[in-house]
């Protein structure tokens, strides 16, 4: 009933990604180097763009992905689904890049901070476009020097409130927004993508 399927490195033979019908996606990291994890959080999708999330999931990772799409009560007539993951640093960002600009996708990913890289965390959605933040081990927004100073440098320039200023920066407005969508989807199937090695 499974349907496996993987991919091996054409130098050294070493598997980079492995999928199984039940809906796991293996990636090897080559080498023993670090691997990161994270989510990939779609919050609400037409159904006409559901397939076409996964199209561009499958393309990043290099093997079909098949995501359990959910109804999403808080958006009538679209639908939710989540794959937790598992590859090289930086697969978050890649992912993020082939779905951004989707008008009518409202989506997170995250990836987990690992020895030598930050964690991440990116958020999109139609009406307030793309965010990104660097992110802590319990996946808190962190904010470096240089852009608080920056955000209070410009507060007192312009006459800005500071307050708002850092609401900004730690992507408050996209947290309201997507706040309905991540408790409609409690509960919700999840499907993984690890990585093996």
């Amino acid at each position: 009933m499974g349907h496996n399927e993987e991919r091996r490195g054409p130098r050294n033979g070493h598997l980079l990604w492995k999928y199984e019908g039940v809906g796991e996606a293996h990636s090897s990291v080559s080498g023993g180097s670090v691997s990161a994890r994270g989510v990939l959080y779609v919050h609400s999708a037409p159904a006409a763009l559901c397939p076409h999330v996964e199209w561009a999931v499958a393309g990043v990772v290099g093997v079909p992905v098949k995501l359990d799409w959910e109804p999403q009560p808080a958006a009538p007539n679209t639908y939710r689904a989540e794959l937790n993951w598992q590859g090289a640093p930086g697969l978050s960002a890649a992912i993020a890049s082939a779905l951004r600009g989707w008008q009518r996708l409202r989506y997170e990913i995250t990836e987990d901070a690992t020895p030598g890289c930050d964690g991440v965390r990116y958020s999109y959605t139609p009406t307030l476009g793309f965010f990104s933040a660097v992110t802590s081990a319990s996946g808190e927004v962190l904010v470096s020097e240089a852009r608080l100073r920056d955000a209070m440098e410009r507060a007192a320039a312009q006459g800005l409130d500071l307050a708002e200023e850092i609401d900004k920066l730690l992507g408050r407005a996209w947290d309201e927004e997507l706040e309905p969508f991540r408790y409609a989807g409690e509960g919700a199937p999840v499907r993984w993508l690890h990585a093996t090695g």
